[in-house]
């Protein structure tokens, strides 16, 4: 099944985005790294007022990943110089390993080859195991290692991973 990619861009949308980020880090990351950093984090970085702030000063986009009129999980980028920053990718818990990863890939993917970003680069917790796993199936490698004061008394202990995107053009000297 396909899914489609809604930009998020009204106030009903942003608060729509930080019940579902709850909805999913709770659900997820708790486990990972504690209730306590994910509220954290939550209110950090996911709340309605956080995202405000990264969509209009901070140069991020956000989407909705939806299908069949429900909105099943979402994904955040910003443009990183040549490259894109994939900060959000989450899925429902029961929309998880439906092939909609891999339409998300292939979305940013696209939208790399058509802005001239050489690659993907995102950070994910080092004991994310199933999302490293993932990821390194997409074809991203680690770079190297980040442990990140986020103040708080939290760290985030990340994997920094790196995919390079062909452009059009390397892509049809390649086929």
């Amino acid at each position: 099944m396909n899914i489609s990619f809604v930009p998020v861009e009204t106030p009903e949308q942003i608060a729509r985005l930080a019940a579902l980020a709850r909805e999913i880090w709770t659900e997820h990351f708790t486990s990972i790294i504690g209730a306590a950093q994910v509220e954290y984090m939550l209110e950090k970085f996911q709340s309605a007022p956080a995202l405000q702030a990264q969509l209009a000063q901070q140069g991020y986009r956000y989407y909705f990943l939806a299908a069949q009129g429900r909105e099943i999980g979402y994904t955040g980028i910003r443009p990183d110089g040549e490259k894109l920053f994939l900060s959000k990718l989450y899925l429902r818990r029961e929309e998880r390993k439906k092939g909609y990863a891999s339409q998300t890939f292939e979305f940013l993917e696209k939208l790399c080859r058509e802005n001239g970003w050489r690659a993907i680069w995102l950070t994910v917790n080092r004991h994310n195991d199933d999302t490293v796993a993932v990821y390194r199936a997409r074809g991203f490698s680690v770079v190297r290692e980040q442990a990140a004061d986020i103040g708080g008394g939290f760290v985030m202990d990340d994997y920094i991973m790196e995919k390079p995107v062909a452009n059009e053009t390397e892509g049809e000297k390649k086929a």
